[in-house]
């Protein structure tokens, strides 16, 4: 790896890394607190929705901001904010007043700081890292989420039983303080430049309109966010019913260890990605690792059992490093510099929208469609009705249905010629060396001035 020119990138990426561990503590802990308080998996399913939806919603009007600010005080803003939520949580909890709907209203205004932090991270990113190790950058990135997933879910459930839930969002509130420190360290080297000033300052409004503009009239970039919309849907399906599933079969204890192996999955796929970069043709790549994802989704689905979700969790997320970071790569060459922060943001609304969407359904789908379809099929004989352990074949028979609409996207995506064409039909938004030049001088690097018109 060329060291010269990630060396700016390394601080931050450190301090997210330990951003990340502390968002992976706290979301499990909550989430099975939430859990064993209700025992209701539409509850659990509307922690995530309350988690998601507020930041999507908001995300054009906080890229905009990200855009005009400095991008290093706008990622300490979203940690900052982060953890002032963990400290109120923290502190209703010890009063004995803490409820699910306290959990969701707090995680809605968190998730509010994350589509500040997104953004600004990732045009941050942009501007300290070369062109042609963005892949690798972005499998850094990864990486983090992967060591987050496989430290966290062990952690926490041990730190649950020694220090408690109010012992563990404590400690989140310092982990959030190590990453605002490390974002310190990145700004004392002066390598972090605020987004070009904009002529004639337009409204909030009519920036966050322009981002949407700047995708549409590149109709493979339309597309390529329309596919993951749609991939998506499926992924916020399973990130609101993994838990239940397993828990329908197994402990607490087997919950964790079944998250910290899929997390392993993502490790091994995060490293490839950052030792390789990935492969040339992108999108390619993107189609052929979610073939992959569909078809294990489908097996989960078929074949019950803990050590059949293990394993199809495995894989399925050592493909998720790889796709996320090739898609990565090719909107951070393709948007100019100056507005990577409202395009990124119009971006994540549209690509998350059918999150919330999964989430809200999940649970009624579960139990008023897959549940009645599994009695007629009599899946579920050996179990009573409307015990716990009924949820999970339920849970499976839709996890095939999403695994078949996965792969049917892939191979939807192999016949369209914008989106496979979509990096040799557009040109780099900006030059290689004004992408984290690996010069020895402090100054920042200057960024690329962009029409208010884009061109197609």
């Amino acid at each position: 790896m060329d060291a010269r020119g990630m060396r700016w990138f390394l601080p931050l990426w450190l301090g997210q890394s330990v951003s990340h561990l502390c968002s992976g503590l706290i979301g499990f802990a909550l989430g099975v607190w939430v859990y064993e308080q209700t025992g209701s998996i539409t509850r659990f399913a509307l922690i995530a929705l309350f988690t998601t939806l507020p930041g999507i919603v908001l995300s054009p009007f906080a890229g905009v901001l990200v855009d005009r600010w400095d991008r290093r005080r706008a990622m300490m803003l979203g940690d900052a904010g982060a953890a002032g939520c963990a400290l109120i949580t923290a502190l209703l909890l010890r009063q004995g007043s803490l409820t699910a709907w306290h959990v969701c209203a707090l995680m809605g205004v968190t998730s509010i700081f994350s589509a500040i932090h997104w953004p600004a991270f990732s045009a941050a990113t942009t501007l300290l890292v070369p062109k042609h190790l963005l892949g690798r950058a972005s499998g850094m990135v990864q990486l983090s989420q992967a060591i987050a997933q496989i430290l966290a879910p062990m952690f926490a459930g041990r730190l649950l039983s020694l220090v408690r839930l109010d012992g563990v969002l404590l400690l989140g509130v310092v982990c959030y303080s190590v990453a605002i420190g490390t974002v310190l360290l990145v700004r004392m080297t002066g390598r972090v430049a605020p987004a070009a000033p904009v002529a004639g300052r337009s409204s909030i409004l009519q920036e966050a309109r322009e981002g949407w503009t700047y995708i549409v009239v590149r109709p493979g970039l339309l597309g390529l966010l329309i596919f993951f919309a749609i991939i998506n849907f499926s992924i916020g399906m399973v990130q609101a019913l993994v838990t239940p599933l397993i828990l329908s079969m197994a402990s607490t204890e087997v919950l964790g260890v079944v998250l910290s192996i899929a997390g392993g999955g993502m490790l091994a796929g995060s490293v490839l990605m950052s030792l390789w970069g990935g492969p040339r043709r992108r999108v390619r790549s993107i189609l052929a690792f979610t073939l992959v994802q569909g078809g294990m989704l489908f097996a989960v689905g078929l074949v019950s059992g803990v050590t059949t979700v293990a394993i199809g969790a495995f894989f399925f997320l050592f493909c998720t490093p790889i796709v996320i970071g090739a898609s990565q790569a090719i909107w951070q060459s393709k948007v100019a510099i100056a507005l990577q922060g409202r395009v990124f943001a119009v971006r994540r609304m549209i690509a998350w929208s059918t999150t919330p969407l999964a989430y809200l359904l999940a649970g009624p789908m579960v139990e008023h469609i897959f549940k009645p379809l599994v009695r007629v099929m009599d899946l579920s004989a050996p179990v009573h009705e409307g015990t716990p352990a009924e949820a999970g074949p339920a849970i499976g028979l839709l996890f095939a249905a999403l695994g078949l609409c996965t792969a049917l996207a892939a191979v939807a995506g192999w016949f369209s010629a914008r989106l496979q064409r979509v990096e040799e039909e557009l040109p780099d938004a900006v030059a290689d060396e004004m992408l984290g030049s690996s010069s020895e001088s402090s100054t920042p690097p200057v960024e690329a001035s962009v029409s208010r018109q884009p061109v197609a």
